[in-house]
């Protein structure tokens, strides 16, 4: 039986790995902080790893001491652990870039390389990039429930553009990849999966939204058309298991999507639907008092110690107006075909967070 490490299994993303591997047959290996929970990591096949990504010599000694349990080392290894909030932008650094680096070394150090190894990096890497419309708005544009290729007004995101992170998170998700692709494939056997804005039950980010929604306000900034892509987190899943043997995925990076391009409305609008249609005030605001929300929200948190959503990096995310990505590549090397529509997964989001009740 082949064994899968998981970091970051407790969170989000990590956790729906780990089930879904043990549904395929794997022997899943959750790795975790001591201090992290596992509300969602409740079979008793789970095996657990008490990692410390911060402290690379105490690392290794972890490492070490499952490599003699196991009686051998892991055949793959997601590295899907990493923060998407922090108060400082060393914070950022420390945890998304310099733990993924003492992950790889300790891995080499310890004889521990696996098959494959696969970093769950993201879109954000490139920033920014393509936000200048291409082309006149067309008629009709966005009226309908996606947008075409041929109405889109900005150039897709592709894996030759330069990227230009323009937020703390992203900028320390593309330092850990520029270490990874300094690397020798063939000794290291890497993939790099860079996801859209990944949506799903017990995501919290995307509950905001459907939070604010069910207090009938809904929430946009700017005025320049937006043009947004999802994916759902099985979907994600799914990339990550055809990452681990793909042949041509070696040493290479993808960008995750469903495939579809969607205006500003779309999500919120089957978030409303899914909620039994509530009366929405809808409220659109220009950029620049964005900013000032979210300048504010920075200095509040520095000051308080507590994230608040509304910060400087999130200021560039809800203001980039292109998320257009190609997914052609991914489909092409590792055979991804995306299963789940936005009208599916948005129905399976909100079904989940009315159960859990959080909503």
């Amino acid at each position: 039986m082949k064994k899968v490490l998981v970091t970051g299994a407790s969170g989000f993303i990590g956790s729906y790995i780990v089930s879904e591997g043990l549904e395929k047959g794997y022997e899943m290996w959750a790795g975790m902080r001591g201090t992290s929970s596992k509300g969602y990591l409740t079979d008793k096949r789970i095996k657990f790893a008490q990692l410390n990504l911060g402290n690379k010599e105490e690392f290794k000694s972890q490492l070490s001491a499952y490599r003699e349990q196991m009686g051998g080392k892991w055949d793959f290894v997601v590295h899907a652990a990493g923060a998407t909030k922090c108060l400082k932008m060393e914070d950022f650094y420390r945890t998304n870039t310099q733990g993924t680096i003492n992950l790889i070394e300790a891995l080499q150090e310890t004889d521990m390389v696996p098959e494959r190894f696969v970093f769950v990096s993201s879109l954000s890497v490139f920033g920014a990039i393509h936000e200048t419309p291409v082309k006149a708005v067309p008629k009709g544009y966005g009226k309908g429930t996606e947008i075409s290729e041929e109405e889109s007004i900005y150039k897709p995101i592709k894996l030759t553009d330069r990227p230009e992170p323009n937020t703390a998170y992203g900028m320390s998700k593309l330092s850990a990849e520029r270490y990874l692709k300094g690397l020798d494939p063939m000794k290291f056997p890497f993939v790099i999966l860079r996801p859209t804005g990944v949506y799903g039950p017990r995501e919290k980010d995307y509950f905001v939204m459907a939070k604010s929604i069910a207090g009938h306000t809904d929430f946009a900034v700017g005025y320049q058309p937006q043009e947004l892509t999802f994916i759902y987190v099985m979907d994600v899943v799914q990339a990550v298991f055809k990452s681990m043997t793909a042949p041509a995925a070696l040493g290479r990076g993808y960008f995750l999507s469903d495939g579809k391009i969607y205006n500003s409305r779309r999500f919120s609008d089957l978030i409303q639907q899914e909620l039994g249609n509530p009366w929405v005030l809808r409220v659109k605001a220009p950029k620049w008092v964005l900013n000032i929300i979210c300048k504010v929200g920075g200095q509040i948190s520095r000051m308080t110690g507590k994230l608040i959503v509304l910060n400087e990096d999130k200021y560039n995310i809800l203001s980039q107006r292109n998320w257009r990505c190609e997914l052609e590549p991914a489909r092409q090397d590792l055979g991804f075909e995306p299963e789940w529509s936005l009208e599916r997964g948005v129905k399976a989001a909100i079904k989940w967070y009315k159960d859990a009740g959080w909503l």
